[in-house]
């Protein structure tokens, strides 16, 4: 999202704990209907209406969540979280890992019949940075010969290292080794999109009716705010594997609402547990726990007061008790976090980059007071200006506000005002600066260390503080150019000490997967580094 993220807002849905899922129109889930794949439909709750489903534009979870069921890219993440061949049949690495040759497979097509070709990659990802996209994902793709420069307004289209060589070879040149290319390919940033239907409707990925797309299932429907169906896609070259006869995305803001759906078996499966009946659930053994990554955090605006004076920061963070926070506010198993970086990626020793790295932020209230008097009299403040904290409209977020409203004032006797908007609204808001403090997610596109990282340079627009830091960004830089990987995540651990040192961003908890699921159901995916998956699940 790095928006894994990922310029990626963070989603209500996954403060709930991990990913939601799905309703029905009913208590009942028949079979798919005349003219529809045979099979089960899996009734599963997404939260809320679509960022967008353009893939360059919905780059959050809650897009992804659809767009990764609806699309596929070269790379498909495996049941195991490898990516695996999907359009592409193979593909070749040079030996100095500067140029991917990816071969497409024979009879790959889009939902309208056509067939899929390399060129619709190299449309797709040339749009993905043409600077008038706008894309919020284009960083992701900058490690590609010419990308950047393209992005950025000083190149040309041409001159970026994507080429469809034929109608079935793609040939991709990087500017450095990238060794998660391949992964970033399994990411929906980087799914190719029907060139025709693009240019001739600026609106296509609005409704269902003129979405063009190439996964394991096709958009039937789209009730906009209420719900989204898909049926499997006959024609997709894997649809053997695929056992549901479709899935209806079910748009619900209330983790409360959409427990009780679940219980009355209108859902098959949900991540939504009231935190006052988690104990009781958990105790039950009735809860699914995986891992998962990502970070909850708030974003401080570095340039509004008083969040302009890096010691006011560095007290904000300091005040929050966070394993108060997931033991009596999110009561999900959640881990309280330590830094940016979340637990579960391996260094070039075999070493957790999390666990390496240590814990660079923690709870301190007698500290927290002190950076605070210190920030005050840096800044001259007799008093602080007005504080309010943002968060995007969802009774979870609501719960976690005001445990962190609370701890501010019991910890740094401040107050902070709250207030609630629609996420959509409040992205935008935080992108034009014009909010304080205010709540965000960063979900990774790949599992690399840098993915969490690079969304902070001076220039990315992921970052949404205002915060510029020349040292870092030429850490950052020089990670991704740099061969040898000792020194690559070196470079990434100092680089994540001046993120938490100068304290933009205020971490709060790591994100895993808690759900609850139908005893008929299997085979749900929920990537670790990526997006649910429903290719191969199945309801009895």
């Amino acid at each position: 999202m790095k928006m894994k993220k990922l310029s990626m807002l963070l989603m209500s849905v996954m403060l709930a704990g991990g990913v939601l899922a799905a309703c029905g129109n009913d208590s009942s889930n028949g079979e798919a209907g005349e003219g529809e794949a045979a099979g089960k439909i899996l009734r599963y709750n997404n939260g809320k209406e679509p960022t967008s489903l353009d893939p360059p534009i919905g780059f959050d979870q809650i897009s992804y969540d659809i767009v990764n069921n609806a699309f596929e890219g070269l790379a498909r993440l495996g049941k195991d979280d490898k990516p695996e061949p999907a359009m592409a049949a193979e593909w070749k690495v040079s030996d100095d890992g500067l140029v991917y040759t990816f071969t497409l497979r024979d009879g790959v097509k889009w939902s309208n019949g056509d067939p899929v070709k390399a060129s619709d990659f190299e449309f797709a990802w040339k749009r993905l940075l043409n600077p008038e996209t706008a894309s919020d994902a284009a960083f992701l793709a900058y490690p590609i010969v010419g990308a950047e420069d393209y992005n950025s307004g000083k190149g040309s289209a041409d001159a970026v290292g994507i080429k469809a060589k034929d109608d079935k070879t793609l040939e991709v040149t990087l500017r450095h080794p990238a060794a998660w290319l391949v992964q970033m390919t399994a990411s929906p940033a980087f799914f190719p999109v029907h060139q025709a239907t693009v240019e001739g409707n600026a609106q296509w990925a609005g409704e269902a009716s003129t979405i063009v797309s190439n996964g394991p299932f096709t958009i039937t429907e789209w009730k906009h705010e209420e719900e989204l169906k898909m049926v499997k896609n006959k024609d997709y070259w894997d649809a053997g594997t695929v056992k549901l006869g479709g899935v209806t995305y079910k748009m619900v803001n209330d983790t409360n609402t959409a427990y009780q759906l679940f219980t009355t078996g209108e859902l098959d499966t949900t991540g939504s547990i009231p935190a006052d009946m988690a104990d009781q659930l958990f105790a039950d053994g009735k809860v699914k726990v995986e891992e998962s990554a990502g970070t909850a955090f708030y974003r401080f605006n570095t340039t509004m007061e008083p969040f302009t004076n890096k010691s006011i920061r560095q007290a904000f963070v300091a005040a929050v008790d966070r394993q108060q926070l997931v033991d009596l506010v999110l009561r999900q198993k959640h881990k309280p976090a330590v830094g940016f970086v979340s637990p579960g990626l391996e260094d070039a020793a075999g070493g957790d980059f999390r666990e390496v790295g240590g814990d660079l932020i923690g709870f301190d209230a007698a500290k927290a007071k002190e950076l605070l008097a210190a920030g005050m009299k840096e800044a001259g403040y007799s008093a602080l200006p007005p504080i309010t904290l943002t968060y995007s409209t969802n009774d979870v977020n609501q719960k976690v506000a005001q445990a962190l409203q609370a701890m501010f004032k019991d910890n740094l006797g401040v107050e902070v005002k709250l207030e609630s908007k629609e996420s959509k609204v409040m992205t935008a808001e935080q992108k034009a600066l014009q909010l304080q403090l205010s709540r965000s997610s960063f979900l990774p596109d790949f599992a690399d260390p840098i993915n969490f990282l690079d969304g902070f340079q001076s220039d990315n627009p992921f970052s949404r503080t205002g915060w510029k830091n020349d040292k870092f960004d030429e850490l950052i830089q020089g990670a991704y150019e740099q061969a040898d990987e000792k020194q690559r995540y070196e470079m990434m651990h100092e680089a994540e000490k001046i993120l938490m040192d100068d304290a933009p961003i205020l971490p709060l908890y790591y994100y895993n997967s808690v759900n609850l699921e139908s005893d008929k159901l299997s085979g749900v995916v929920r990537h670790a580094f990526g997006f649910i998956d429903f290719k191969w699940a199945e309801l009895k």
